[in-house]
């Protein structure tokens, strides 16, 4: 029963009707045999089985008896589906030809508007992190990723083959969002990636410069960009830019992931508002300082409740990430010294927070500005005891 089945429908697909390819099967498993009985065997109702047998005959499928009661015969399968083999090969034959007369064509198009074809291959979320251990373990030159959560847990199963590269002396550097810092995925990447954070809203994989992965936030699918050297150089720019202006990472790779989060929100806040914060605060309360303070309290971040030392050592690694500098405290003479490698003002909002923390705490200071053009610049800032 099962293979009569498969093969009726297999029938259908040469185009019978499924009474048709029913009453066909039918033939062939019993022989010549009556309509009735026909109808009995292929459970074809009573009043289709003429009007399907003719359709048969028509099609040189069956023979019918002009004797009564009617008798029907199938055609033996060689002799039914010969022509009709015969003109599906032609009709291949000719679609083959078609498909390369109009390859012709688009190619000869395309050549007369100076434009070429570029092709891109699909991948199955479960064979993404296989393509892309393939893919670091092929890399020549250089990786460069720009990742969300997901992205970075595919990349933290790939331990192995990153010390591979490393041990190449690959240049490899990724780009997270600053809520994946020191998370369990961030410290899986090993030793010798140099990690930044930003805003990252894509998982872009560049091998190379040339050979990108990209992959789907929605459904974990993936695609590779192959030989694609504008897309290429495009995705290259884009890391570059954002590179140069993301943050650095390792100085707080040692850290709890509060502790990491707490000092890169402190510097995101100063960034977007603190600037235009502390000029009018300078204008209307003369107290910038104290001011700084109050804005950081208004985004969630209290600083009056730390030691000392805890907020010395949140503004050395701040200084460390924005400056390339250090917060040096002298115990013996309460003085604090904060060195940049940067000029022009680059410290003064760090300066500013660590100063109004001092005050809040009861601390008199007095700060000394000495600005190096060749050496960046170094605040210090002497404490006393009102």
């Amino acid at each position: 029963m099962v293979k009569e089945q498969v093969l009726t429908v297999s029938l259908e697909e040469f185009g019978l009707s499924k009474y048709e390819a029913q009453a066909y099967v039918a033939l062939i498993s019993k022989g010549t045999i009556s309509a009735s009985e026909l109808s009995y065997y292929s459970e074809i109702p009573r009043t289709k089985v003429y009007p399907t047998l003719l359709k048969l005959e028509n099609k040189k499928l069956v023979i019918i008896s002009k004797s009564k009661p009617i008798m029907c015969t199938a055609i033996s399968p060689e002799d039914a589906f010969d022509g009709l083999i015969h003109e599906q090969i032609n009709k291949v034959n000719a679609m083959n030809t078609l498909v390369s007369n109009l390859k012709k064509a688009s190619e000869e198009s395309r050549k007369s508007r100076g434009s070429e074809e570029k092709r891109y291959f699909h991948i199955s979320a479960n064979k993404v992190l296989t393509q892309l251990q393939t893919m670091i373990e092929g890399s020549k030159s250089s990786i460069k990723i720009m990742t969300d959560q997901g992205g970075l847990g595919l990349l933290s199963e790939c331990k192995e083959q990153l010390v591979g590269v490393i041990r190449r002396n690959l240049d490899v550097k990724l780009i997270i969002p600053t809520s994946q810092i020191c998370s369990e995925s961030y410290r899986a990447i090993p030793d010798g990636v140099e990690i930044k954070t930003s805003d990252v809203v894509q998982n872009c994989f560049i091998f190379d410069e040339t050979e990108l992965l990209m992959i789907n936030n929605d459904n974990g699918k993936g695609a590779i960009f192959s030989s694609t050297e504008i897309l290429g150089v495009n995705q290259e720019k884009v890391f570059s830019n954002i590179w140069k202006n993301s943050i650095k990472t390792k100085v707080v790779a040692d850290m709890t992931k509060t502790e990491a989060h707490e000092i890169f929100k402190i510097i995101k806040i100063i960034n977007e508002s603190g600037l235009m914060y502390i000029l009018n605060s300078t204008i209307l309360s003369k107290k910038p300082e104290l001011d700084m303070i109050k804005l950081l309290e208004k985004n969630g971040i209290t600083l009056k409740t730390k030691s000392l030392d805890d907020v010395i050592e949140m503004i050395d690694a701040i200084i460390q990430i924005t400056c390339s500098g250090h917060v040096n405290f002298e115990a013996n003479t309460k003085n604090i010294t904060i060195d940049s490698k940067l000029n022009s003002g680059h410290s003064l909002p760090w300066v500013s927070i660590l100063d109004g923390y001092l005050q809040k705490q009861g601390y008199k200071t007095r700060t000394v500005f000495q600005n190096n053009s060749n050496k960046g610049e170094k605040v210090h800032i002497k404490i006393s005891k009102n």
